[in-house]
């Protein structure tokens, strides 16, 4: 379970990137159904301004000691440093020592690898910061291109809107894609992005295009359960396949048929963790023509089996 979050924080911490960790970890949900999570701001100095990247102050609440029993530590953008307070790096590698879960997002990766939790252990961070972090950390496995790495309890994340991403991602592995979906739902964010879609995508706001793809994606949403072809949508959106497949991409950062198993596989997620039915009806409600390809493309995505992930996440039926 998610029950606290502890963000680390250092003079020249980047305001947008610690917005995230607070939108999505500190704002009080439970009125709309999602669990209570405590969130710390951590500083070495509690009550002590630190400066940011844009010439304001942010004033942690916590000493590093707020770290400790912390379900979640996590890194936010900032300044990169030759040398990381070694109490911080210390609290990191405890945290991962007693079970926790590290999170980092964009340069937030610098002040893990300076941990040494990066090592022989695949991860991401900002494009634009690539080439210096693989000098720094020249045995972490990097992969500038996807929008984050989940490896069990070290989460890393590229810059932004891809903070987001993982955030959402890391509350839906441990509540679930309800808490998740009411979160994004009040971000105003797509609730499932996936993790290995590219970083730079050519028209990150597509709705504000005349001709964007967004109307086709969202009738896809509401007929995930038809039989979909390349063919068939680019004939919908009166394009050639090959004008079509390049537009996708150019739009979604993946794939015709990757966004759509990742969406029929969200929709599983849901349907596993609200219903009882059988993952056969599952399966043809979500698109796939088996539940064997149902599974296949489950556990790619998701890491478990269907039934696995029930097992977990199910609600039990309210009596009365």
């Amino acid at each position: 379970m998610l029950r606290s979050v502890a963000a680390v924080v250092l003079d020249g911490a980047a305001p947008f990137e610690l917005g995230v960790l607070c939108e999505v970890f500190g704002l009080d949900r439970t009125a709309e159904g999602v669990p209570p999570i405590e969130f710390r701001v951590c500083g070495q100095r509690p009550g002590e301004p630190l400066s940011t990247s844009v010439g304001m102050s942010i004033v942690p609440g916590h000493g590093l000691e707020g770290l400790d029993g912390a379900d979640v530590v996590a890194v936010p953008a900032g300044r990169i440093r030759d040398v990381y307070p070694a109490e911080a790096l210390a609290g990191l590698r405890d945290a991962v020592a007693r079970g926790a879960t590290v999170l980092s997002v964009c340069s937030g990766a610098f002040m893990l690898g300076a941990a040494g939790l990066l090592d022989d252990r695949p991860c991401t961070t900002h494009w634009y910061y690539a080439a210096e972090f693989r000098r720094r950390f020249p045995t972490a496995r990097l992969d500038p291109d996807v929008l984050y790495v989940d490896d069990g309890n070290v989460v890393t994340s590229a810059g932004t809107a891809a903070g987001i991403d993982a955030c959402l991602h890391l509350v839906r592995r441990e509540l679930g894609s309800a808490a998740a979906m009411k979160i994004a739902r009040r971000m105003v964010v797509p609730p499932q992005r996936d993790g290995g879609q590219r970083q730079f995508i050519d028209l990150p706001v597509p709705e504000c295009s005349g001709d964007s793809l967004q109307p086709l994606l969202n009738w896809l949403q509401e007929s995930l359960d038809d039989e979909h072809t390349v063919a068939s949508l680019a004939g919908r959106a009166q394009m050639s396949q090959r004008t079509f497949a390049r537009r996708f991409v150019a739009e979604t950062g993946t794939t015709p048929n990757q966004w759509l198993a990742t969406q029929r596989v969200l929709h599983a997620r849901r349907l596993l963790e609200d219903t009882e039915l059988g993952i056969d009806q599952i399966a043809r409600e979500c698109g796939f023509s088996t539940a064997a390809l149902l599974r296949h493309h489950f556990r790619r995505i998701v890491g478990v089996t269907p039934r696995d992930y029930r097992r977990t996440f199910s609600r039990p039926a309210e009596v009365g």
